[in-house]
């Protein structure tokens, strides 16, 4: 089960704590899920036959549900391993903290992220990309002279970008030099690129590109070589990594080897390997072999399983039903037999041993586990197969044999914990094991391998990136100061349009190409003048569809409840009293849209003290349409899996957290709070993988369990902001006209081809058919720079963002 993440509005930022997800690092720990099912099956065996498993069909029956359950998830899990290009790459859902304004500088960490990757660049601050090895192409389009007031002003004619990109943020208001300051290049000159040979690329081996002072096995080890009790592992790490450890919880009936002598760095090695097979009780040993220093096997056995076995695992461990057919040897032999062989001080070695040790039911205090003694960042592990070929030249589990050799990985293993000790962590962080491993991954997956250099200056520029890398960046665009500036580059391709058709009609063809696409797309900028009016209809729109009439009421009704029945919606900024009409009304402005829209569908029509009531918005031009802008806000991409709930309590949080498995696929809970007093507000907005979860969620805690009330968010979160930004003065009674000044007035009545309503929806239409032609596992980034103006201020920029083909990735981690 992961956590959510829990996302608190405030003066002093948003605190995001990361979701805890599962990782399941190879095979064996697959076998525990099926354990758990094979238990669970069983259990209900047992509770359709009276608490016990009958005799006859019914308990014949119980191994091939079994076997049908193992033996899907079994297939599901070959595919995986042998089949890894069916994994894709993917954006974390919850990405900003804060204001949710991303600078242009984090815009330029997420590009040089996704272009050299984790093992050279730090991974970007504010979001996350999953199986980044399968991310393709990275293609950014800018729309010049567009903000996110454009956005929302002609939000129904960009339907393609909204219902796209999932993912959307502010930007600041551009500067001079927009484009030089999302590739970097602010500091930068043509002759600051590392110059390379036509056709050569930079080699990743070279020692002076290796930066090992961050390399985490430096990190832990040091550069000078270390004896063997340095690689142990400690108490606390053996906790961490669930070893078996005497006097704990759940070893009471483990065996404990009666190794407890004095280890020092002359103490002998030995390596350990078993492989495991499914019973009904869970996992079980089928094989265990012990080799000693030299290499020399001194135990190889076959072991019967006590249980029922459900699944040999038979792709992973080699056994079948015929090999242990004739087999005598149980598991309390073998560890009869352990306790012979070791001497007093062995220490024991292996890959994922915490695995084999609680397997074999026993406990030995000195371990070195070579999936821990090569460390890698963030608590991820190298497999021992990569391990194998990287470390010491070895193939091992390979394609063309059943399953893995006990003794072949019990001798790896050893050996490479002799080589740590023989040639030192300095020689092992030389080698760069996280580039050698993309790069194994990239040919694993069939793609071309990349040969990447350490970026060590933190204002590299994704040029020099893509230089590093012998590849170049396509810029096509109108001419501008930007188009001559990156012409000189020597690794850009930049392409000059003479107009936005142009632009289109250049893309289709080149972007295909490159890795690394920039196209952009220039509109004329409304005056200054128009910008200021535009800004100000906007906000009156937003204040307008968030207030709401209700009555007519009794002049004796309870006005108190009637408060109180209100504000069960969400937070009400201003509630007065209309005296213009002959029966009482009231005029509610709530906080959020969702507040007054939940108060629209849940009123109107109700009895109030023995009266009727209506609840509707005021009518004027900007909320003619306000029914089905409602409707397409539900349907956003950012939207449809988010739900806004009222009523919560400040436990609301803990209580979420208590019953979090009665909501799968939660992935955030954000808890607005109040900015004076740092108080949490009475509503929430709760965040899920899917739309069917959230919807599912909605109807559990809107029941009468919860006592909540809710629907579907239609508010992103970056809008809230937005909102809020909005200067006190420029807001007006509702209702009051506003009247466009000529030019805009002409402009809409002619709608000529130019103006920014149509060039919305037609250029929308044009980054469509562009995004369709981009290849799976493309990463797509739609900017609107925003715009300036000296005399009315600057409008904030939006980001759009997202992969394609990335719905239904998964994001849990694996090994190398």
């Amino acid at each position: 089960m992961s956590v959510p993440y829990v996302v608190t509005e405030a003066a002093a930022g948003c605190p995001v704590y990361p979701a805890s997800l599962p990782r399941y690092q190879d095979s064996r720990a697959r076998g525990v899920l099926l354990g758990r099912e094979a238990s669970r099956i069983m259990e209900t065996e047992k509770e359709k036959t009276g608490g016990h498993l009958g005799k006859g069909r019914k308990r014949r029956q119980v191994p091939n549900q079994l076997v049908r359950a193992t033996e899907a998830r079994r297939a599901r899990w070959a595919q995986e391993d042998m089949q890894p290009e069916a994994k894709k790459a993917c954006l974390s859902t919850v990405l900003f903290a804060g204001n949710c304004e991303i600078t242009h500088g984090q815009l330029c960490e997420l590009l040089k992220y996704a272009v050299l990757g984790k093992s050279i660049v730090p991974r970007p601050s504010w979001c996350q990309i999953f199986h980044l090895n399968h991310l393709n192409n990275v293609v950014v389009f800018i729309l010049q002279g567009m903000s996110q007031l454009h956005f929302y002003k002609f939000y129904m004619e960009f339907e393609f970008l909204r219902k796209t990109f999932r993912h959307k943020f502010c930007l600041p208001p551009p500067s001079s030099s927009f484009l030089a300051d999302i590739i970097g290049l602010q500091k930068k000159k043509a002759g600051d690129l590392p110059k390379t040979s036509e056709g050569s690329l930079p080699s990743t081996s070279s020692k002076a590109n290796i930066n090992l002072h961050d390399d985490p096995i430096i990190q832990k080890y040091g550069s000078d070589k270390v004896g063997l009790t340095r690689c142990l592992l400690t108490m606390e790490e053996m906790k961490m990594f669930r070893f078996p450890l005497q006097g704990f919880p759940d070893y009471e009936n483990f065996i404990p080897t009666k190794c407890n002598g004095f280890v020092t760095d002359n103490s002998p090695l030995f390596g350990l390997d078993c492989e495991i097979c499914l019973t009904s009780k869970g996992r079980e040993v089928t094989r265990i072999s012990l080799v000693a220093e030299g290499g020399c096997c001194i135990m190889d056995e076959l072991v019967k399983p006590d249980d029922k076995i459900v699944d040999y695992l038979t792709s992973f461990s080699g056994i079948t039903k015929t090999i242990l057919n004739s087999v005598t040897t149980k598991l309390k032999d073998v560890q009869r037999q352990l306790r012979t062989l070791l001497p007093p001080d062995a220490v024991l070695v292996g890959h994922l041993l915490d695995l084999d040790l609680r397997a074999l039911k026993m406990i030995h205090p000195y371990v070195i586990d070579t999936s821990l003694l090569y460390v890698r960042e963030k608590g991820r592990r190298f497999k021992l197969k990569f391990l194998a070929k990287a470390i010491l030249g070895k193939d091992i589990h390979r394609p063309n044999r059943l399953g893995h050799d006990a003794t072949e990985d019990a001798r790896t293993a050893l050996e490479l914990a002799q080589y740590f000790l023989k040639y030192g962590p300095k020689k092992i962080a030389e080698l760069n094991l996280e580039s050698l491993g993309s790069h194994q991954k990239l040919q694993t997956a069939g793609q071309k391998p990349r040969n990447r250099t350490e970026v060590q200056h933190p204002n590299t520029s994704i040029l020099e990136c893509l230089n590093s890398m012998g590849q170049k960046l396509l810029f096509v665009a109108q001419e501008t100061d930007a188009t001559t500036k990156l012409s000189s580059y020597g690794n850009c391709e930049t392409i000059k349009c003479l107009s936005n058709k142009e632009v289109f009609d250049q893309a289709r063809v080149e972007v295909p190409l490159f890795p690394f696409s920039i196209v952009q797309f220039s509109f004329e900028s409304y005056s200054p003048v128009l910008t200021e009016e535009m800004s100000k209809r906007m906000k009156t729109k937003w204040k307008e569809m968030s207030t709401v009439y209700a009555g007519p009421v009794s002049k004796t009704c309870s006005f108190r409840a009637l408060k109180r029945l209100l504000k069960s919606f969400g937070p009400i900024q201003s509630m007065s009293f209309v005296l213009e009409t002959y029966q009482l009304y009231l005029c509610v402005q709530y906080e959020v849209l969702e507040a007054a829209q939940l108060a629209i569908e849940s009123l109107n029509g109700i009895m109030v003290d023995g009266i009727y009531i209506k609840v509707q918005r005021p009518v004027t031009e900007l909320t003619l349409d306000c029914d089905i802008l409602v409707n397409e806000l539900g349907r956003d991409s950012e939207n449809r899996d988010t739900i806004y709930l009222s009523g919560v309590s400040e436990s609301f949080k803990e209580n979420m957290f208590q019953q979090c498995d009665h909501f799968p696929g939660l992935e955030a809970v954000i808890l607005p709070k109040y900015l004076e007093s740092g108080k949490q507000k009475k509503y929430c907005f709760l965040k899920f993988k899917t739309s069917g979860s959230a919807q599912r969620a909605l109807s559990i805690l809107t029941g009468k369990d919860w006592k909540l009330k809710g629907r579907g968010a239609l508010t992103p979160r970056h809008l809230h902001e937005w909102l809020r930004s909005f200067s006190p003065e420029s807001r007006r009674p509702p209702g009051l006209r506003i009247i466009p000044c000529p030019s805009e007035q002409q402009a809409l009545q002619t709608l000529k081809s130019d103006h920014p309503k149509i060039a919305a929806w037609h250029w929308g239409q044009k980054i469509g058919k562009l995004y369709h032609n981009m290849d799976p596992g493309t990463l797509c980034l739609v900017l609107l720079p925003g715009s300036k103006s000296s005399i009315y201020g600057s409008l904030p920029g939006l980001g759009l963002m997202g992969i394609k083909d990335e719905e239904g990735c998964t994001t849990t981690g694996m090994a190398l």
